[in-house]
C-alpha cells in the first residue's frame, strides 16, 4: 500500500455541524414567520434542502433556484400563500441569516486536525456546497489557515460523487489517489465515490446509521489516528 501523504475532509457534518446549525436556524426564522419548528415540518424542511440541492449538484437547477423551490414548497406546508421570486429571495436570506448566526465546528474538529498534523500528513476540504458560503464557514468556525485548500464543487466545475471532482482535488495536492484518505459522514458520496476514485476512504458515521458491512468505519473524529498509517 502506498504510503499516506494527505488527509483530506468533507465539510458540511464531517468538520462542520451542518445539521445542528441548520436545525437552530430553522426553528428561529420558522418562528419569526410562522410559529414553532415541530419535528414533523423540522423533517420535512431537511427533505426539502436534500431534494433540491442535490437537483442542483447534478446540474439541473441553479443554486438560486433550488433555494427558491425550498421556501416554496415550504410555504405551501404552512399554509403561506405564493411569493413571487423577489420574496422569495428575501426570505431565503432571512432564513440564511439565521443559519449562519449558529455555525459551529465539531467538538473534535481540532483534534482530528491536531492529529493529521502529529502524524505529518497534509490536509485539505474538497465540499459540495457553494464557493462563497464554504469559504465563510470554514472562516467563521475557526479553521482558515489551520487547513489545507478548500475545494468547493462550483469552483472545480464537478460534484462529489463525480469522480472529476476527486481528480480535481488529486490535481490540486499534486498526489496520487492511493496516497490520500478522504473523511466524510455521506457513505455514497464520500467513502464508495473516493474508493472508486483511487482514494482510501473512511466513513464518519456519527449518528450509527451507515451500512453494517463498512470495514472503515469511526463514531467520531477522536478515532481517527487508527487510519492515519
Amino acid at each position: 500500500m502506498a504510503q499516506l501523504a494527505a488527509v483530506v475532509f468533507d465539510l458540511d457534518d464531517t468538520l462542520f455541524d451542518h445539521s445542528g446549525s441548520a436545525a437552530r436556524g430553522f426553528g428561529a426564522w420558522l418562528s419569526s414567520i410562522h410559529g414553532p419548528a415541530t419535528p414533523e415540518l423540522t423533517a420535512a424542511w431537511f427533505e426539502l434542502q436534500d431534494r433540491h440541492f442535490n437537483a442542483w449538484r447534478d446540474g439541473h437547477v441553479s443554486m438560486a433556484e433550488q433555494r427558491r423551490r425550498r421556501i416554496g414548497e415550504l410555504l405551501e406546508l404552512i399554509g403561506r400563500p405564493p411569493l413571487d421570486q423577489p420574496g422569495l429571495d428575501a426570505l431565503w436570506r432571512d432564513y440564511f441569516t439565521s443559519y449562519r448566526t449558529g455555525w459551529q465546528r465539531f467538538d473534535d474538529a481540532e483534534l482530528a486536525l491536531e492529529l493529521v498534523a502529529a502524524a505529518g500528513l497534509r490536509t485539505a476540504i474538497l465540499t459540495n456546497g457553494p464557493e462563497d458560503m464554504q469559504h465563510d464557514k470554514v472562516e467563521v468556525i475557526g479553521l482558515a489557515g489551520r487547513v489545507g485548500p478548500v475545494l468547493t464543487a462550483e469552483a472545480v466545475g464537478s460534484a462529489k460523487p463525480d469522480p472529476r471532482a476527486y481528480a480535481a482535488l488529486c490535481a490540486e495536492l499534486g498526489l496520487d489517489p492511493a496516497t490520500i484518505l478522504y473523511v466524510g459522514d455521506d457513505h455514497h458520496l464520500d467513502v464508495v465515490a473516493a474508493r472508486a476514485a483511487g482514494l482510501r476512504a473512511v466513513h464518519l458515521d456519527r449518528r450509527g446509521t451507515g451500512p453494517d458491512g463498512e470495514p472503515h468505519r469511526i463514531a467520531s473524529l477522536k478515532e481517527l489516528a487508527a487510519h492515519l498509517v
